[in-house]
């Protein structure tokens, strides 16, 4: 950045006097109700940028007294910047100062004693201004600017304005009138140097040769003036593209292969035709010539031709295609539109392929009930390649009704019934000779051919009735007709009845359907309730086939509107409830009553079968014992009645009665005072007894009692009907065995004692 020069610093001082000129003004303070003489000051201005002290001016008050009075001075920069001699009122300058941070200073004039220092009189305010010298710069709003304008544009075309702006006063001569130019030596653009605005120059800008452009540009003050203050700034202009190249492929032909295998939708290639524009310019839209085989679509990403197959291929047919690309640009090239083409060779590659069928689908037919091995119709297919290999054929389903051929012939196995299976679906293999993975398939379908094998039979159940009043001539029902065979429109039934003199006659409706009506009337349910009609159906196939069927007409009271009012046969026949119905209702009923008796019966002998563990009361005296007579103290007194044996000592035992019955114990001989003899004898008899029961039952008791430390000489699992023990000899005991004698040597022919 320059300074001034030292003759513009003359001209400055010699306009204003001397650096720091004063003019006297006359003004009066602000808060002062005196006359304006009361203050006398100068309106103050200063240079920026003088660095020694200098005298600006003064102020001078009619309240001032020398020597009893001083000048004060109040505001900004008062004591460093500014400062006031207090007895001659001079205002001097001690700081440089800059007028771009700050162009004025407002302050307070004052007297104050010297002694109180308090104020007399009124204060006055003046403003001491700072006046502009040319020492900044213009400056740029920005660094670097950058702009852009579309290659091969004519001269003039604008391209971008820069602009910068001078902190310095404007209003003082011309130290904030900016211009421009460029600096950096170049012929394609230029500037205007007022507004800042660059422009083309060179017409034949092209991006593809250079995109980037760099310029120099200088902001300088003092209008068009010499001298001055300057800077410099960076402009980036840029190229944009246009479409003006034409798509172009580098080579002339480009070489492919491709399997004949190859599906289709599948890409061979790739072929690319390059083009200097970019972005939408670069777009490139490509057409394959011929186009009945192989079709071109664009990638959007790499702007690359892809080639797919539309038909297959064939070795067999063709090795090699040859086929042309064209490549254009969707937009005009310079408004004309080229295009660019070049030449593409696909070798077809060999492959061993699996037979091929005459047809995708065959449609045979046979007719129904044919005997067996009656030929069908063939199929044929033929190796491709050109080693021509044999064919063999083979079914995948439906060997058990068809076979074929070594030559493709189909045969059948079995006659085949129509009315059971119409069409049958199967599918033939063909396999090149001792090549098991080359094998192609083909359905078949067989249709059977319908002859005429069925009668036509009832279409439904009918129960028709006849009122008793019916006259000649009225139709009592309506039958219909139908026939398994293939129903086509020239089929036709007859319907008759056989009898002639019937009290009934049919005919045909001509639509598969029939009337019954009343041939004889004069019908009496009392005298005939039903009436069986014999009905003869014949169709018009060859050979004719005919059915008769019965149709049950009852005779019936009927209303005016011939419905039934009473009708003996009709509720049954209607209901659907016939004979056979009733009889298996009736072995239905049998059987279940059957199986009734079998589980009760089964129920029953199970139940006996536990009756062996139930003793009589008889049986079970041995535990009705009172261990008080003996001791007691055993807890087994509390898992009995007592009252029973209370009762039996009370009331005496039962008298015994003669009875030729064997005795329940074997006689044995009384002992000699000898107890433990005793007890091991009928230890030895328990023992062998074989019809007590095992000790683990319930019936047997481990223990006389939960706390008695003595196992158990009970006998109630030993059943005593085939012993001979006599208990007699216990009345010869003595008085302790006189109860024992009561319960057990009383009743030989196990009589239970009435409780």
């Amino acid at each position: 950045m320059s300074r001034p020069t030292l003759s513009l610093r003359l001209l400055v001082a010699a306009v204003t006097f001397v650096v720091c000129a004063t003019q006297q003004v006359i003004s009066m303070g602000g808060n002062s109700s005196l006359p304006q003489s009361d203050w006398i000051w100068n309106q103050l201005h200063c240079w920026e940028g003088v660095s020694e002290a200098k005298q600006i001016g003064k102020i001078k008050s009619v309240w001032h007294i020398e020597g009893q009075t001083a000048y004060k001075v109040q505001g900004e920069g008062v004591g460093t910047i500014f400062k006031v001699n207090p007895e001659t009122g001079d205002i001097g300058v001690y700081r440089v100062l800059d007028r771009e941070k700050k162009d004025q200073y407002r302050l307070e004039g004052s007297v104050i004693n010297k002694k109180t220092l308090k104020q007399i009189g009124t204060s006055t305010n003046f403003t001491i201004r700072i006046l502009d010298v040319n020492d900044n710069a213009p400056i740029f709003t920005k660094d670097p600017f950058n702009g852009t304008v579309a290659e091969m544009s004519s001269k003039g075309t604008s391209v971008l304005t820069i602009s910068a702006h001078d902190p310095d006063d404007p209003t003082v001569d011309k130290h904030a009138k900016v211009t421009y130019k460029i600096l950096s030596t170049q012929d394609n653009f230029y500037i205007d140097s007022m507004s800042g605005t660059i422009y083309v120059k060179n017409t034949n800008l092209d991006r593809e040769r250079k995109k980037d452009y760099q310029l120099i540009v200088q902001a300088k003050d003092m209008g068009l003036d010499q001298g001055g203050m300057s800077s410099s700034a960076t402009v980036h202009i840029s190229l944009t593209d246009i479409n003006d190249n034409a798509p172009f492929f580098r080579h002339r032909q480009y070489n492919y292969t491709a399997s004949e295998a190859t599906p289709i939708g599948a890409v061979l290639g790739r072929v690319k035709a390059e083009d200097l524009d970019e972005g939408m310019n670069a777009r490139i839209l490509y057409t394959v010539i011929p186009d009945d085989i192989f079709q071109i679509t664009t990638d959007p990403r790499t702007q690359e031709g892809m080639i797919t197959l539309k038909k297959p291929l064939d070795f067999e047919t063709q090795t090699r295609h040859r086929v042309g690309v064209e490549a254009e640009n969707p937009t005009l090239v310079k408004g004309k539109q080229y295009k660019t083409s070049t030449t593409l060779l696909i070798d077809v590659l060999d492959i061993d392929e699996p037979p091929v069928f005459s047809r995708s689908r065959y449609i045979l037919r046979v007719a129904e009930n044919e005997p067996i091995a009656t030929a069908v119709g063939s199929v044929s297919a033929a190796d491709p390649d050109h080693a021509k290999q044999p064919v063999s054929y083979s079914l995948l389903n439906g060997m058990d009704l068809f076979r074929i051929g070594d030559n493709g012939m189909i045969y059948t196995r079995k006659a085949l019934d129509r009315e059971a299976v119409a069409w049958h679906n199967i599918t033939v293999a063909a396999s090149e000779v001792g090549k098991s993975n080359s094998t192609s398939y083909a359905p078949v379908a067989i249709k059977v051919l319908d002859k005429n094998d069925n009668a036509p039979t009832l279409a439904d159940s009918y129960f028709p009735h006849v009122c008793e009043n019916d006259p000649v001539g009225t139709v009592i029902q309506v039958i219909s007709a139908v026939d398994k065979d293939e129903m086509t429109p020239d089929v036709k039934f007859f319907f008759s009845i056989p009898l002639k003199a019937s009290n009934f006659s049919v005919k045909s409706n001509g639509d598969h359907t029939a009337n019954i009506t009343v041939n004889q009337a004069g019908f009496n349910q009392k005298e005939m309730s039903k009436f069986s009609v014999s009905i003869v159906m014949e169709d018009n196939g060859t050979p004719g086939q005919s059915s008769n069927a019965t149709l049950d007409i009852s005779v019936c009271s009927c209303d005016r509107d011939r419905n039934p009012i009473n009708c003996n046969n009709l509720a049954a026949l209607r209901s659907g409830v016939t004979v056979t119905i009733l009889l298996i209702i009736f072995l239905c009923i049998i059987i279940t009553i059957v199986l009734a008796v079998l589980i009760v019966r089964w129920k029953l002998q199970r139940k006996s079968s536990f009756g062996g563990l139930v003793k009589v009361p008889g049986e079970i005296r041995e535990q009705l014992v009172q261990y008080d007579e003996e001791g007691g103290g055993e807890m087994d007194t509390n898992s009995f009645d007592i009252s029973v044996l209370n009762s039996l000592r009370t009331k005496g035992a039962r008298p015994l009665r003669v009875t030729d019955c064997p005795p329940v114990y074997a006689q044995v001989r009384k002992p000699d005072d000898n107890m433990g003899t005793v007890v091991r004898m009928k230890k030895d008899e328990a023992d062998g007894d074989r019809d007590g029961l095992p000790y683990d039952t319930l019936h047997v008791y481990g223990y006389e009692g939960a706390d008695s430390v003595a196992e158990s000489l009970s006998s109630l699992d030993v059943s005593s009907v085939d012993s001979e023990q006599d208990y007699d000899f216990l009345n010869d005991w003595g008085p302790r065995f006189h109860m024992l004698a009561e319960l057990y040597g009383s009743d030989p022919c196990r009589e239970s004692l009435a409780y």
